[in-house]
């Protein structure tokens, strides 16, 4: 998996923020002000991209990728962290979860919000 892909992936969707936390060392991207990736490292260095995931789903994924585990640093019942250098998990099933995070951040933001990142696809 590639940063500049996901980085890229990230950024087409509707109304992403993206910022660097330098104390984090990582590259974050938001919803109406809301943390839904983040590219780090665990606590040994090793890059991780974490993402928000429905509990359920989260275990499932878990359980059968090697490769995903609860969210580094992150609460680990709504968050999953892939290794960068996963091979058992397919690009294609990143780009869901990456999507799956935004829609469950876009899910919980106000109506208002929500209104308005509508209107940002609207007027594309």
């Amino acid at each position: 998996m590639e940063k500049e892909m996901i980085h890229t992936y990230c950024l087409q969707l509707q109304g992403t923020t993206y910022d660097y936390k330098e104390e984090w060392q990582a590259d974050r991207y938001h919803i109406g002000g809301k943390l839904y990736a983040m590219i780090g490292g665990n606590a040994t260095g090793k890059p991780v991209l974490t993402l928000k995931c429905e509990p359920a789903r989260a275990e499932e994924l878990r359980e059968s990728y090697d490769s995903i585990i609860p969210g580094y640093y992150m609460n680990k019942t709504h968050w999953n962290s892939i290794y960068m250098d996963a091979e058992d998990v397919p690009m294609d099933l990143i780009e869901n979860l990456i999507q799956h995070s935004y829609e469950l951040v876009v899910s919980k933001l106000t109506k208002k919000a929500q209104q308005e990142i509508q209107l940002l696809k609207v007027n594309k």
